[in-house]
């Protein structure tokens, strides 16, 4: 009985996730485009055809699990959503194949830039759309909105948020996880309405502005045009987008304490004040550097590639490539930053760099005073020990699923940089990266069973790792 109701929480989860294909089914009937109507239907239909009665079902019979349960419950979610959302690409009439398709959803859900379609502009509307909505429902995640939206199922909701949620400490920003789910998606639906008109004052028409808005507020790098945000050449497109993939990845509890009036939680933050002091040390770096190549403009292209690798947006101002040295390297040591905890970007997360390095200067500390008691102070409050403990062990973890992901794309032949940046890209849900994975490149000629292990790899880091790799110990299945 306890697998049996387990499994209809995930049907309707699933389901949850299905509705969203009414957006692109009704842009496809507007337009009257018989394919794509099909395209979106059939998967919808067959979904629903099992998730109504689960969802009348479940509503009587409420489910309660714990951490552990959640764990499992948002890892199906996630991989079978991945494997729906493909289905659209597969049926397009495109020539879209089951890897390809299956990477594209893949990237979209795990709000990972990278693409393994070689002429995007070519693609029909409606599929552009769904591009940018599996991006923008996974930015903030499916299992967010379905405790946001759900909660007369009785489902125990903190366990699903803390598998899903990025960071090391999950946190109820008000009393009741329901109100906190509604209060992020609200905060997420204000940030996105705002972006979307000011794209069109840059001069977008309406659909690229909605698509592109979902991708920025997403922190992905999903877009409707081959070359990215970067085809516009806009000083003005260019601005705005930094600032949202900044606010993007900023965590979302500060703007609950911003509503609240605790303003003076918000400058005492130490991940906050970390991640823009990062964010503006490589912009003045990336701009020096950048001088000879665009002269005044410099601060424009280096604001905005700072905030888009650092964010784990991913979209490129130019080819990074073709730039200096230094300016690589920063982009480089970039992609090892990744956002805040609690927002909707990847990567390692800016609080566990603050960490590591407030216990480093302890030890260091401990050095000179032996028989002194050092602590981490987060917040200008002393931390938990199991936190420094927890973020040592991500780290460690974070690295070794870097190593591996960089020998098995060198064992598909790809070059030592290639691999690594790779590595790091799909890892951190960045999407590019140098050389093979640069900007410019996709991974259409990259070979199927890589895609498959790279989807693999997004959807584990879009989970913060821990809540995938848990799956592959026998305690857990024993417990």
């Amino acid at each position: 009985m306890k697998y049996r109701l387990k499994a209809r929480l995930v049907v309707l989860l699933i389901g949850i996730a299905a509705l969203t294909m009414l957006i692109p089914l009704t842009m496809a009937a507007i337009l009257r485009d018989a394919v794509m109507v099909r395209a979106f239907a059939l998967p919808l239909c067959a979904v629903m055809l099992f998730a109504l009665p689960t969802a009348i079902i479940t509503r009587k019979q409420p489910v309660q699990f714990g951490a552990a349960d959640g764990y499992l419950l948002v890892f199906l979610t996630w991989a079978l959503c991945c494997l729906l959302g493909a289905v659209p690409y597969v049926l397009s009439g495109c020539g879209i194949g089951i890897t390809n398709a299956v990477f594209e959803s893949a990237c979209g859900f795990a709000t990972t830039g990278a693409t393994a379609i070689g002429d995007i502009e070519a693609l029909p509307k409606p599929i552009l759309l769904w591009r940018s909505l599996t991006h923008w429902f996974g930015g903030m995640g499916i299992v967010l909105l379905t405790v946001a939206l759900m909660p007369l199922l009785g489902i125990g909701g903190f366990q699903l948020i803390k598998a899903e949620a990025p960071g090391p400490e999950k946190e109820k920003v008000t009393p009741k996880i329901t109100a906190t789910a509604k209060f992020l998606w609200l905060a997420y639906c204000g940030l996105t309405a705002v972006l979307i008109p000011l794209y069109r004052a840059g001069g977008m028409n309406w659909f690229d502005a909605c698509c592109h808005a979902f991708s920025v507020m997403a922190s992905g790098g999903i877009s409707t045009k081959n070359a990215g945000l970067a085809s516009y050449n806009s000083a003005f497109i260019d601005g705005v987008s930094t600032v949202f993939m900044l606010l993007a990845a900023l965590n979302f509890n500060l703007y609950y304490r911003l509503i609240k009036g605790k303003f003076r939680d918000i400058f005492t933050n130490s991940e906050g004040r970390a991640y823009l002091l990062i964010f503006v040390i490589a912009t003045v770096i990336l701009s020096f550097s950048l001088v000879p190549v665009y002269g005044t403009s410099a601060l424009r292209y280096a604001s905005y590639q700072a905030a888009s690798v650092l964010s784990t947006t991913g979209s490129p101002a130019a080819n990074y490539e073709q730039w200096p040295a230094l300016a690589q390297a920063v982009i480089f040591l970039l992609m090892f930053a990744g956002g805040c905890s609690g927002s909707t970007a990847g990567g390692i997360k800016v609080i566990r760099h603050v960490v590591l390095f407030k216990q480093a200067a302890n030890e260091m500390r401990r050095f000179i005073y032996p028989r002194g008691i050092f602590s981490v102070q987060l917040n200008r409050k002393v931390g938990r020990k199991d936190v420094v403990y927890g973020v040592a062990a991500f780290i460690g973890i974070y690295i070794l699923v870097i190593l591996v992901t960089t020998l098995v794309s060198a064992a598909a032949g790809m070059d030592l940089l290639s691999s690594f940046s790779a590595a790091l890209a799909v890892t951190g849900t960045i999407g590019v990266g140098f050389g093979a994975v640069g900007p410019g490149h996709n991974l259409a000629s990259f070979p199927n069973y890589l895609k498959w292990f790279y989807s693999f790899v997004m959807i584990a880091g879009r989970l913060e790792l821990w809540t995938v790799i848990l799956l592959f110990n026998p305690e857990y299945w024993r417990r």
